[in-house]
């Protein structure tokens, strides 16, 4: 018989983006003894890179504006609050160098953001990285993962290969399959 898990999946504004809706088909297809239940929260730039017509009909998709539109007076839902109680672990895939920052220094103006300020450590968190190999390389991107990673945060490395923008170098996102082993890794441990 196989678990249940409440996967919580992000998208922050990097072209790795286009990799949604392919890590959502794997997972739901996967023969493990785990069954998920995903929602995805799409930042307002992370949409550029994906439509929802590509995503499952049987996936949530949050943005910003559903956070706005579920509260209206004391009482009613608090979406990023009630998202990190819904889920059992947050992938953030990909995490950009702007949301990497903003994590790394507290900012919360968004609702991913939000879900991460007030994310419970009890649970696991991933985050994937991927820029540019020149912003990869810049010496405070460095410094934001350690501290990701010092908060009990997991990082799934990236990987070298030529970018989209042209450029080879370290910086782009884990392939899809190495985001999943690492999802399946960290249920395994808990």
């Amino acid at each position: 018989m196989k678990t249940s898990k409440n996967l919580l999946l992000a998208c922050t504004a990097s072209v790795a983006t286009i990799k949604l809706p392919l890590l959502i088909e794997k997972l739901q297809k996967l023969d493990t003894e785990y069954d998920f239940n995903i929602k995805v929260i799409l930042t307002e730039h992370a949409k550029h890179f994906v439509e929802n017509s590509q995503l499952p009909d049987n996936v949530q998709i949050l943005d910003d504006q559903c956070e706005w539109n579920a509260w209206n007076k004391r009482g009613d839902p608090v979406v990023h609050i009630d998202l990190g109680k819904w889920a059992d672990m947050l992938v953030i895939a990909p995490l950009s160098a702007n949301s990497l920052a903003k994590i790394a220094v507290g900012l919360c103006d968004n609702l991913l953001l939000c879900v991460v300020r007030a994310w419970d450590f009890a649970k696991p968190l991933l985050f994937c990285p991927a820029m540019n190999t020149r912003m990869f390389d810049h010496p405070v991107t460095g410094e934001h993962i350690n501290k990701l990673k010092s908060w009990g945060y997991h990082e799934v490395p990236t990987v070298s290969k030529t970018l989209m923008c042209g450029d080879t170098g370290n910086g782009a996102m884990a392939e899809v399959d190495t985001i999943i082993d690492h999802i399946l890794l960290k249920f395994r441990s808990l």
